[in-house]
């Protein structure tokens, strides 16, 4: 039963310390879209669209408004288009990529994740299609997010989709210079991509996903930095407890309010996400947790350590908070989003090879990063090869969202706005490793794959 103490307590949560649901994500199946015509497909898809999701954005206004819990996103994850597309008579996937974000302002949606392939073990005619539209695409929508899976712990990591992604985040920089390469900031690349993510840029709906379902992503750095306030001094062992207890709190208002969402769209209840998403805004960030719990300054000796105890404690504090835990549920560290990394960024403490060391032990990856605009596609892919090799070999879901940005080099800084934040643009080592990237083929999956 809740007291008085608990509503206070959230009360002063949400409005003295920036916790809120960072979103409520409705994915839907296209599985039934598919039509040799382009035109025809493209016209099923968004029919379907604004047909399932024509209450989300209202519905998700009410609940703000009946529960007093601020709701920041509305979004809408779908089928990967390269299922979808495969059906179609055409090589160009611009025009389902066009439906989806006409669709998306339409009902009204922030972002639609689901321009996607999985391609960790190979291609079909619909990857290849759909990879080679990612440019044109990202350039000629607003709100439409994209994402390709290229390798897992049970199939190795297909080199080849590597090198090829090295190209195409090159030219969507390219294709959206005009805007800082803003069209890199709405592509990821993955490895163990999960089916019920509800986190942009990454999200779309796994072929495992019922027709429609409404999950969850919860936030709340702010929440957790300053429930650690009160055990300054205290040893680890308070510190995780502190944060776990605090996780549960969170997740139990991310849970009512999925609940409350599920009912009121008539659709199953998916998943809450349990991950720490940070924002700019002061005082809603990951580094901050990290330097509150004992570092000068994160990404300094000592953060891969307080990060996994983070991460170790908001999964723990969540799973006995709900029933149904799915997504990424971790501490994400996206550079641009966070205020606290930005700053470690710019006093040297925090540097590409450290915030690699970082994903080892929480969610997701290499997020967010601006690096200069000359940057080589081969470099890029090697990028991409390493934070893949992370989440084959430790079983996890890691992934890379760079945005080299053209005419900018180390030292300068770039603004995306809104939640995407600002970013200095990053160093990135100056020896190459073309020659791997070019021999192509696919690493071997480890040997824990041999689970069966």
């Amino acid at each position: 039963m809740l007291t008085f103490n608990d509503v206070l307590e959230t009360t002063q949560m949400i409005t003295h310390h920036n916790l809120d649901v960072r979103t409520i994500t409705m994915g839907i199946s296209l599985r039934d879209c598919g039509h040799p015509d382009v035109k025809v497909c493209a016209d099923k898809i968004y029919d379907k669209i604004t047909k399932k999701a024509e209450k989300l954005v209202q519905t998700g206004e009410d609940i703000e408004s009946d529960l007093g819990v601020p709701i920041i996103n509305k979004r809408i994850s779908v089928t990967p288009i390269s299922m979808v597309g495969e059906s179609c008579d055409t090589n160009d996937y611009v025009p389902l990529a066009k439906a989806l974000d006409k669709a998306a302002h339409e009902v009204g949606v922030n972002f639609i994740g689901g321009f996607s392939a999985l391609v960790d073990k190979g291609y079909t005619k619909g990857d290849r299609n759909l990879i080679a539209s990612i440019p044109e695409a990202l350039a000629t929508t607003e709100v439409v997010c994209s994402s390709v899976n290229v390798g897992s712990t049970k199939a190795g990591i297909n080199m080849d989709a590597v090198a090829e992604m090295g190209r195409v985040v090159k030219e969507t920089a390219e294709k959206t210079a005009a805007n800082d390469a803003i069209g890199c900031a709405k592509l990821v690349v993955f490895c163990n991509a999960v089916n019920d993510n509800p986190f942009m840029a990454g999200a779309f709906h796994g072929v495992t996903e019922p027709e429609s379902v409404v999950s969850v992503g919860v936030s709340g750095p702010g929440v957790v930095k300053h429930a650690l306030e009160a055990v300054r001094g205290q040893d680890i062992g308070a510190v995780a407890e502190v944060i776990k207890r605090t996780a549960f709190k969170i997740t139990r208002v991310g849970q009512l309010v999925a609940q409350e969402a599920a009912k009121r769209l008539n659709t199953q209840f998916g998943i809450i996400d349990l991950s720490l998403a940070p924002t700019p805004a002061v005082g809603d960030s990951v580094a901050h947790i990290l330097e509150e719990i004992g570092l000068e300054s994160c990404g300094g000796p000592g953060t891969t350590a307080t990060l996994a105890m983070l991460n170790d404690a908001v999964k723990k504090g969540g799973l006995m908070a709900s029933s149904y835990v799915g997504g990424l549920s971790g501490a994400f560290i996206p550079v641009s989003e966070d205020a606290g990394m930005i700053a470690a960024v710019e006093r040297g403490s925090l540097c590409l090879e450290k915030l690699e060391a970082m994903t080892c032990v929480c969610s997701v990856g290499l997020d967010m990063i601006a690096i200069p605009g000359d940057t080589t596609a081969e470099t890029i892919a090697a990028i991409i090869a390493d934070e893949s090799a992370i989440g084959m070999i430790n079983n996890k879901t890691t992934a890379v969202r760079v945005i080299p940005v053209p005419g900018k080099g180390v030292g300068e800084t770039v603004e995306f706005g809104g939640l995407l934040g600002h970013a200095p643009i990053m160093a990135v080592s100056r020896f190459k490793a073309d020659t791997f990237i070019a021999r192509g083929g696919r690493i071997p999956a480890p040997v824990r794959s041999l689970t069966n």
